[in-house]
């Protein structure tokens, strides 16, 4: 199935990068550092030449922090979609977001993409995608509620609920009116799940690539990442660029990271080698 997302098609094969924009003073990765509007843009400038796809931006922390309702959510966001769609008209921007109310105004200056990281907590997400033609990421999180951690979680089998519950609300999504190739499947590694989930996700994301719909995944310095080779977040970008490799070559389209180079880099050489990209030069052996 092709990927449509604003006025940009991504064919089977293509990889597609997905820049993480975070308004929030508390973010897991950056800290803060894109907080400030005037920050956050130039990050967006820094990450667009680098070959950013997709921008995607937050107003929330994924896990426990300051409580942040949809007012304060929207301050911290709004300002940027609408500057951000102002200075890239044709930029595919996506909002992490749970929240329907939060949402409909981000759509309605110019958002493409709900990411919606908390598998449908709010109901009527799919039905804002739908209003202004957005595409809809559907997550799995386990059953988790916004912003909080597993504990103990167990399944008979990660990989088979994975593929039920994103498949089960990507219908949703279509059935609420949302085009069936703006829905994104996400497996959402480290959410509802330990290490060792995330690592056999990542072993059989093959499987939820075999559904037919766009996978993404957001692998980025992720905490199974971090206990798998028991490195902290700043030493985490070998492990995330190798799971980046295995997953692309499987078949995954989207993925979200904080390092856009690096990733963009890694998601080409794996197309070389696929073939399905020419080496930027070939010099060697001609002189």
């Amino acid at each position: 199935m092709e990927l449509r997302l604003r006025d940009r098609v991504f064919a089977p094969g293509e990889h597609a990068v997905m820049a993480i924009v975070n308004r929030t003073p508390d973010s897991f990765y950056d800290r803060g550092r894109t907080f400030a509007l005037d920050d956050a843009l130039a990050y967006l400038d820094s990450v667009v030449a680098a070959g950013a796809d997709v921008v995607d931006v937050g107003g929330v922390k994924a896990g426990y922090g300051e409580a942040v309702d949809a007012g304060e959510e929207l301050r911290r966001t709004a300002d940027f979609v609408e500057a951000a769609r102002s200075r890239y008209p044709d930029l595919v921007l996506s909002v992490d977001t749970w929240r329907s109310e939060v949402a409909d105004v981000l759509c309605a200056r110019g958002a493409d993409l709900v990411n919606d990281t908390w598998a449908g907590h709010d109901p009527e997400l799919v039905h804002v995608a739908a209003k202004y033609g957005a595409g809809i990421v559907c997550s799995h999180t386990g059953g988790l509620t916004p912003r909080t951690d597993p504990f103990r979680p167990a399944y008979d089998d990660v990989v088979a609920d994975v593929v039920a519950r994103t498949t089960a609300l990507a219908q949703r999504a279509v059935d609420a009116g949302v085009a069936p190739e703006a829905v994104l499947l996400d497996p959402t590694h480290d959410f509802g799940k330990n290490t060792r989930h995330s690592l056999l996700l990542t072993r059989r994301i093959g499987e939820l690539v075999a559904t037919g719909w766009p996978v993404m995944v957001a692998l980025s310095r992720k905490d199974f990442v971090g206990e798998t080779l028991d490195v902290d977040r700043d030493d985490r970008l070998p492990g995330t660029l190798a799971a980046t490799a295995w997953s692309a070559a499987a078949g995954v389209r989207v993925f979200r990271t904080h390092d856009v180079t690096a990733t963009r880099q890694c998601l080409d050489m794996v197309s070389a080698i696929q073939g399905t990209r020419q080496p930027a030069v070939s010099r060697r052996g001609l002189a």
